[in-house]
């Protein structure tokens, strides 16, 4: 994918994980429901995957492939020697997203939305 699909992708992405949340509900600082959270999530991550690739392909770099996959240790070593507040931004959306509210599904609302920025904040810095 090229630069734009990618950044419409990723908005796309994004926007899906927000309804997919308006779906798990709230009650006392908590969302109710671990599916929607966990989906939200995932897709979020997604987002935040594509957006990065979009970031990186403004200057003619990519990730390699190791074994099949890209893993988040060679997004890390890319973007610690390019720009740290998206270093720091990845780093939010790998732990929070991925691992806490996907894997471990984590349901505190404040969490996850601190993820949710992370991967706006991704977005922002890739379209200037």
């Amino acid at each position: 994918m090229e630069y734009t699909e990618l950044i419409q992708q990723s908005e796309r992405y994004l926007q899906n994980a927000e309804d997919a949340l308006k779906n798990a509900g709230r009650e006392n600082g908590y969302f109710k429901d671990a599916k929607y959270v966990k989906s939200a999530c995932g897709t979020a991550y997604l987002a935040a995957l594509m957006a990065t690739d979009a970031f990186l392909a403004k200057y003619g770099k990519k990730v390699p492939d190791k074994k099949g996959r890209r893993h988040a240790d060679n997004y890390r070593e890319l973007l610690s020697k390019m720009n740290k507040k998206m270093l720091n931004s990845f780093n939010t959306t790998y732990y929070v997203l991925h691992l806490n509210g996907y894997y471990e599904g984590v349901l505190n609302v404040k969490i996850i939305r601190t993820g949710f920025k992370a991967v706006e904040e991704i977005l922002e810095l890739t379209k200037k």
